[in-house]
């Protein structure tokens, strides 16, 4: 039985747009004597770091959902509010220089679907870079 391999994303600058789509899991399909066949993979988030280069506070959000999107209701890990693709002013994680962001799952890890989309921008351009650290397995 094959087990879950470690998997690294990033690093990536957030951009002001906050429907970046910043984390997918891939899709597979067929294979010699397997046509027809699909199988998905599966993200399990252990860790994301945010790390602020510049002299000053910057905040950031992230939403798990549909591509591009960040709705109501969707926040995950590090919450806020968005209109129009853009942070709005007072919401997100404040992310302090020379202090990163740190989230780490409990237990097993936050499972993405291929479906799933992690979304997400920042209140300041490219201030704050993210990366993560999971497991990708095979369903």
């Amino acid at each position: 039985m094959a087990a879950n391999k470690p998997v690294r994303f990033g690093p990536v600058a957030l951009t002001t747009t906050t429907t970046t789509n910043i984390l997918n899991p891939p899709t597979l399909t067929g294979g010699t004597g397997l046509a027809g066949t699909n199988t998905n993979t599966f993200l399990l988030l252990k860790h994301i770091r945010v790390v602020n280069k510049t002299n000053a506070a910057a905040s950031f959000a992230l939403w798990l959902g549909a591509t591009g999107a960040n709705a109501a209701g969707t926040e995950a890990i590090a919450g806020g509010a968005a209109t129009a693709g853009a942070l709005n002013a007072g919401t997100g994680v404040s992310v302090q220089p020379g202090v990163p962001f740190d989230w780490y799952a409990a237990g097993i890890g936050m499972r993405m679907e291929t479906a799933d989309y992690l979304v997400g921008g920042a209140g300041t351009a490219t201030a704050l870079t993210i990366e993560g650290e999971g497991e990708i397995g095979i369903e």
